[in-house]
């Protein structure tokens, strides 16, 4: 649907065809070569049709020339897949196979293993063999195995099933989709922010990416020398002054910019946008003899540090970062860049993961408040209702820069209600009910000296989404945090009246996390009191399953979560590390430890 913007191929599923080698006179082999391949057929069939790649192309999926009863057939396979790229493989069968003779042995796929739950032949018996040999040579699996038995002749894949096949591919496209590509950071650590201290070794092994950095005086280097596309720059600052509205300005009389200022702020964050792009990508319409700027830095995600040296003197980064993070702009919908605020590099890759599985454009916000329903009702009179009060209470995202302006919830889906979608079914009437609800307001001087503008807005739609946070902890290394919940829509009044206690420049939105009655999901205040930094990562949708597997296959454990434990797919193998699923997860992935040391 779009060009990959990124050097590298999308990763392929391989599926793997394994059968009961044995031939002879009851041609045992013979009699189940078309069931296996069936199989693989489906599953492939599935993948396509279901996952899609951030650009919004189909999964791109290849099955082996012959199923696979021997180690030779095993060889073959190997180097079919070596040669077409595949970096995941799904090994499905209904019946017994020599396990260790035809499993994936590559330690550098991201490997599956489906056995047909049938009486006829022994597919569970297969999958629990193979499990266990993948455990014993240190290469886990996820084993997948439906809950009814099937006939021999249903071609049918079961809804559980199905489940966890497609979170298995999606969760394994969005690991190796960050292999080889680089987080870029413009400037460095801000305002003392951990977050925005950046740790090489664990991007590097961890993830597979790689880090690049550049002084943010880059971007005024190539302002000065004029080392931008000008057409496209003429194109943005144009539909930038046709769509974004300019809000109020909050700021004392005698330190607002007067309009040809405001005029001159416009033109430098809109150029400031066309230039971290290419920083990010590179842009082969630069002027003739920038050929070393054309190339970009390969980035995934990115982030800017802004304050305070930047933004005590330059107009801020808030509209790049709004924007760029927005899955559409002045070329209509686009998948969404990940340009982190602050530069706070955890927050940010919290948010490319949740963009991977999703394809939707991202939220980054400070996890400012927690409003008990006690002191709403002291502040404003009101009563909090449904999700809000079943949560004992909300919790305040909000942040000058980087929430995406999807978050507002303007977006509808076919029945009318509010929505965040994948960006390729953004269309141009959502993009135009999101930029009406949308005011650009000049920047608070108390925060930035410089100037520029924040995007506002207010989410308007009781939405459901997900909210982590991806942490890094002395002794144990990177830790993740999963609070799945909703959006909630106040009274106007009653919004109004807590957002006026901090900036009422800002995108605001109101989260109620869903609570369990347990721990540190006893109600709203527990999950504020438990989450590990400043920032949250909120995505469209309940995708905590998909993160929880996402993130085993990258040997990082989760340390909190309100995901229903049915819900919860990792590795077989992770069985063995006792009876708890957190316990397990720890054990398991300190003993495995990163794929890419």
């Amino acid at each position: 649907m779009a060009k990959n913007r990124l050097i590298g191929e999308y990763p392929i599923i391989g599926i793997r065809p394994t059968i009961d080698g044995r031939r002879g006179y009851l041609k045992v082999r013979e009699s189940l070569e078309e069931q296996t391949m069936g199989m693989a057929k489906a599953a492939a069939k599935l993948f396509e049709e279901n996952l899609r790649y951030s650009n919004g192309e189909p999964v791109k999926v290849i099955i082996s020339d012959t199923t696979i009863g021997r180690a030779g057939e095993t060889a073959a396979c190997a180097e079919q897949f070596k040669k077409a790229g595949v970096d995941i493989t799904l090994t499905v069968t209904p019946c017994w196979c020599y396990g260790a003779e035809t499993m994936d042995m590559d330690p550098m796929t991201i490997k599956g293993v489906w056995g047909f739950n049938g009486t006829e032949r022994p597919g569970a018996v297969y999958l629990a063999s193979v499990l266990a040999t993948h455990a014993q040579k240190g290469l886990p699996a996820f084993g997948i195995y439906g809950h009814d038995v099937q006939d021999a002749d249903n071609k049918e894949i079961p809804e559980d099933v199905k489940e966890k096949l497609l979170r298995f591919g999606r969760s394994a496209v969005a690991a190796a989709t960050m292999r080889g590509k680089s987080y870029l950071q413009i400037g460095s650590i801000c305002m003392g922010i951990g977050g925005s201290i950046i740790d090489p070794a664990f991007i590097e092994e961890y993830l597979g990416m790689r880090v690049e950095s550049v002084d943010e005086v880059e971007i005024i280097r190539r302002m000065t020398e004029e080392i931008y596309d000008k057409e496209e720059y003429e194109k943005a600052l144009a539909w930038t002054k046709e769509k974004c509205k300019e809000g109020f300005d909050k700021n004392p009389s005698e330190v607002q910019k007067n309009p040809e200022q405001k005029d001159k702020d416009w033109e430098f964050v809109v150029k400031m946008m066309c230039i971290i792009k290419d920083l990010m990508n590179g842009n082969a319409n630069l002027p003739e003899g920038c050929e070393e700027e054309m190339s970009g830095h390969n980035a995934i995600a990115a982030g800017f540090q802004g304050q305070r040296q930047w933004t005590d003197f330059y107009p801020n980064c808030d509209f790049p970062e709004a924007l760029l993070n927005t899955s559409f702009d002045w070329n209509g919908a686009r998948e969404p860049y990940i340009l982190a605020t602050e530069n706070d590099v955890l927050n940010g890759l919290g948010m490319l993961f949740s963009k991977l599985l999703t394809n939707t454009a991202q939220i980054f916000a400070d996890v400012r408040t927690y409003w008990s329903p006690e002191a709403v009702k002291k502040a404003t009179g009101y009563d909090l209702e449904g999700v809000a009060k079943e949560s004992g209470g909300i919790i305040h995202l909000i942040n000058s820069g980087a929430a995406c302006l999807d978050a507002c919830g303007e977006a509808k889906d076919a029945s009318g209600n509010g929505v965040m979608k994948p960006w390729y079914d953004v269309n141009e009437e959502d993009q135009e009910a999101i930029l009406n609800a949308t005011t650009w307001n000049a920047a608070d001087n108390g925060y930035f000296r410089g100037g520029g503008y924040s995007s506002r807005f207010l989410t308007t739609a009781q939405m459901p989404c997900t909210m982590i946070r991806l942490n890094l902890v002395k002794g144990l290394g990177p830790m993740l945090q999963i609070a799945e919940g909703y959006t909630v829509k106040l009274p106007d009044e009653v919004s109004d009246t807590l957002w006026k206690r901090t900036d009422y420049t800002w995108p605001c939105t109101w989260f109620a996390p869903r609570t369990t009655g347990e721990g540190a999901f006893t109600t709203a205040y527990d999950v504020m009191n438990n989450w590990g930094a400043n920032h949250g990562a909120i995505s469209y949708g309940h995708i905590g399953a998909d993160l929880i597997t996402l993130c085993s296959m990258l040997r990082i454990p989760v340390a909190m979560h309100n995901v229903p434990e049915e819900k919860i797919f990792r590795p077989a193998a992770w069985n063995a590390f006792g009876m708890d699923k957190e316990g397990q997860d720890y054990r398991a992935c300190a003993t495995y430890g990163p794929m890419y040391r």
